[in-house]
């Protein structure tokens, strides 16, 4: 008789520290649950963070990959800092310095220049990034000293505020809650440049990604001591805590098998709109309602609780 743990389904919201890229820590979730003796599990990350930024990481297991698509996206929060007076090539501490100035904007200034970032903007994205040009990354083509340029995209910015005065006069930390498809780093770039000056963030943390907060992050010695033998249901978080934006549509037994079937549902009594399938405590489905029709958008392949 075997003694290997089955294959767990859910989330792990990693604090990811800086120094670590995405795919680094999925191999790290990887791991632990191989040591941990769990069965070889499907494991994906919902939003890329760059090595050089912290903060919430979702890493989905199992049936949750399936969901990692919407977390990608889910709307996120950050905190980051400006340092006024320099740009660098790649728009943070890692790269060269290609512009200087002596301006350094006052508070007021800064206050009054965040509502020209609010809402719906454009931005270009930094040059230093995992957009393919021409079928190559733009980071690749940059580092190897080819002209990269990039178009300019639309993005939302549904708020934007001064999070902490530094010490420092040079310095500003800011709070965004952005759409999908922002660049911190091309925000502060911009927004320095309104002020009159250049900047580079030096500190870039995510606090919020989608649903999931950094209250409910784990560190990554919290993550290693799954492969140690520490219960994993203490850190996993069920593969519906990612739809918690979306409506339960209970089902009975026969329609949950007729969903696992990927049959139709009729005359539903709910308004259309994007439920989450459930029997009992089991998510079966994402389902689309249509005018008391529901089709299924995507199934979970979950074990029943009786089973």
């Amino acid at each position: 008789m075997s003694d290997t743990k089955p294959a767990p389904h859910g989330w792990i919201i990693l604090d990811k520290p800086r120094g670590l890229g995405s795919t680094q820590a999925v191999g790290a979730v990887k791991r632990n649950l191989r040591e941990g003796g769990y069965a070889k599990t499907k494991v994906g990350h919902g939003g890329t963070l760059d090595p050089l930024a912290e903060g919430v990481l979702p890493i989905a297991l199992g049936e949750a990959t399936k969901l990692a698509g919407r977390m990608l996206d889910a709307s996120k929060i950050y905190h980051f800092t400006i340092r006024f007076g320099e740009e660098t090539e790649t728009l943070d501490t890692e790269g060269e310095v290609i512009d200087r100035s002596d301006v350094r904007p006052s508070l007021p200034e800064i206050e009054a220049v965040l509502p020209q970032f609010t809402g719906a903007i454009e931005q270009v994205p930094p040059v230093y990034s995992a957009l393919k040009v021409d079928g190559k990354r733009a980071y690749d083509r940059a580092r190897a000293g080819e002209e990269v340029e990039l178009k300019k995209r639309a993005v939302t910015i549904h708020g934007l505020s001064i999070a902490d005065i530094p010490d420092r006069r040079d310095e500003i930390t800011l709070t965004a809650h952005v759409s999908k498809g922002t660049y911190i780093r091309s925000l502060a770039r911009d927004i320095a440049r309104a002020l009159g000056t250049c900047g580079h963030v030096t500190y870039l943390r995510r606090t919020k990604a989608g649903p999931f907060l950094q209250e409910q992050a784990i560190s990554l010695d919290k993550l290693n001591e799954i492969g140690k033998g520490a219960p994993l249901s203490d850190l996993l978080l069920p593969l519906e805590a990612g739809l918690d934006d979306i409506p339960a549509l209970s089902l009975s037994q026969t329609d949950a098998q007729a969903v696992r079937q990927g049959r139709v549902l009729s005359e539903l009594p709910q308004p259309s709109g994007l439920y989450c399938a459930m029997l009992d405590s089991v998510p079966v489905a994402l389902m689309e309602i249509q005018d008391g029709t529901a089709k299924v958008v995507r199934g979970f392949n979950l074990p029943d609780v009786a089973e």
